[in-house]
């Protein structure tokens, strides 16, 4: 079972931006403590690389890994840090084949048939719907779902607390990414607790829809 198997029985996949490095161990922490114990770290800024390696060397409970990655240097770091997964915005042939000859289990970023072709042909069986909301929502994951039966998704962007019911009941798809958490005013305001409680609420939604379709 891989790394992607475990999230898609967590079903989610926090979005986590950290400008701090000190935030990166109590976070990791109120994510695990909340029942989410996954962090899809951004390289968004320059502490990203740092951030996995706090988390993944003083909080082993969490699945941690990078997202944001453009390039084969960045998926590197990722493993050179601790990282478990990498995930992309977009479908970078370079970095999914480093990582497939690394055994760095990626999520690559995908929004048309063109790049789901890309993925098959990696081997490939799950991937990142991004950016969700703009590229048509569970309304395209419905459609892809015929002819791509044996692909599931990670939609993001565009997924709330509102929809996410509606992403996480459809068949085809294993997880929702998203910066729904941990709270970003949560996180700016070192309140732990708070990313903690959302982290419960958002299991107990989950809960009523039941697990994974895998």
């Amino acid at each position: 079972m891989s790394v992607l198997d475990d999230i898609a029985k967590i079903r989610i996949v926090p979005l986590v931006t950290l400008d701090d490095p000190a935030d990166a161990v109590p976070l990791a922490h109120a994510l695990v403590d909340g029942g989410i114990p996954v962090a899809e770290v951004t390289f968004r800024t320059a502490v990203g690389g740092e951030v996995i390696e706090r988390m993944a060397k003083e909080v082993p409970e969490i699945i941690v890994g990078s997202g944001t990655v453009h390039d084969i240097d960045h998926a590197m770091e990722t493993r050179d840090r601790g990282g478990k997964f990498v995930i992309t915005p977009g479908f970078n042939p370079k970095v999914v084949d480093w990582c497939i000859k690394h055994d760095m289990p990626v999520c690559p970023g995908t929004v048309t048939p063109s790049d789901l072709e890309q993925a098959l042909d990696f081997g490939l069986n799950t991937v990142k719907f991004f950016p969700a909301g703009a590229y048509g929502g569970v309304k395209t994951l419905k459609a892809l779902e015929g002819p791509y039966a044996m692909m599931k998704f990670v939609p993001t962007g565009g997924v709330s607390l509102d929809n996410l019911l509606e992403f996480l009941s459809l068949k085809n798809v294993a997880a929702c990414g998203g910066s729904f958490v941990p709270p970003s005013a949560a996180v700016k305001a070192k309140d732990w607790n708070a990313v903690t409680e959302t982290c419960r609420k958002i299991v107990a939604m989950v809960k009523k829809i039941g697990r994974a379709h895998v």
